[in-house]
């Protein structure tokens, strides 16, 4: 590993991120990409896994309880300072258009496949990870090789628990139904739910040492009740 991209790694770490793989930038597949951002050669993308990311989000939102969108302000304000420091430009899966296409760059980048809950599941984290921006560096570095493609742990799980676990069915083959779900968390027949997490999501057996904190489960269910307003019942 290049001493430069070992730094940008460690500057990850220390706020609880992980670098999740990168790529060349192809002038064809990203034509998009590179219209705005013309000067850019290389894209590493950036998450967290399991609940490293939750020590450093509490803090940030014990000093500043009134900010709205709490984790896309700390992701923002952690990611654009490693930009600054390692000359790169940064980009999120927030914040209006462009929306850029961070399921396609994962499928590239990382070791990574569809899930029946509609959430990339990664062979080692489970469901229990999540892409938190992109740093697009202007001269490449040298990525370690990708590890070897591998089958979709959903191939060989027989029972797919995660279909049968969620209250109200949300999960089907027709795809997710939003409305469903929300309207089940937000009444009071979901408070396992708000309080534990998504069922659907605790019952896939992969990657469960990785599961969430309880603290950290509760932020995501709040913050989709605040997205998913619905009148209780």
């Amino acid at each position: 590993m290049s001493d430069r991209l070992s730094k940008i790694v460690e500057a990850l770490r220390v706020q609880g991120l992980l670098l999740r793989g990168g790529f060349l930038l192809d002038p064809e597949t990203d034509q998009a990409l590179l219209g705005r951002f013309p000067d850019a050669r290389q894209l590493l993308l950036v998450g967290n896994a399991g609940s490293a990311i939750w020590p450093h989000l509490k803090r940030f939102l014990t000093a500043n309880p009134a900010v709205p969108d709490p984790l896309d302000h700390w992701t923002s304000r952690v990611l654009g300072e490693i930009a600054g420091r390692f000359d790169a430009m940064a980009l999120f899966p927030f914040g209006g258009a462009p929306w850029w296409p961070f399921q396609q760059w994962a499928r590239r980048a990382d070791t990574v496949s569809p899930s029946p809950l509609a959430i990339l599941i990664h062979p080692t984290y489970g469901l229990w990870h999540a892409y938190r921006g992109v740093l697009l560096l202007r001269s490449a570095v040298a990525l370690p090789p990708p590890p070897p493609p591998t089958t979709s742990p959903c191939d060989s799980c027989s029972d797919k628990p995660c279909l049968h676990s969620c209250p109200v069915a949300a999960f089907s083959p027709a795809g997710y139904d939003v409305e469903g779900c929300a309207r089940h968390v937000n009444s009071t027949a979901g408070l396992e739910c708000q309080t534990r997490g998504c069922l659907a999501r605790l019952a896939c057996p992969v990657g469960q040492q990785y599961r969430y904190e309880s603290e950290h489960a509760v932020f995501h269910m709040a913050a989709f009740q605040r997205s998913h307003p619905t009148r209780a019942g």
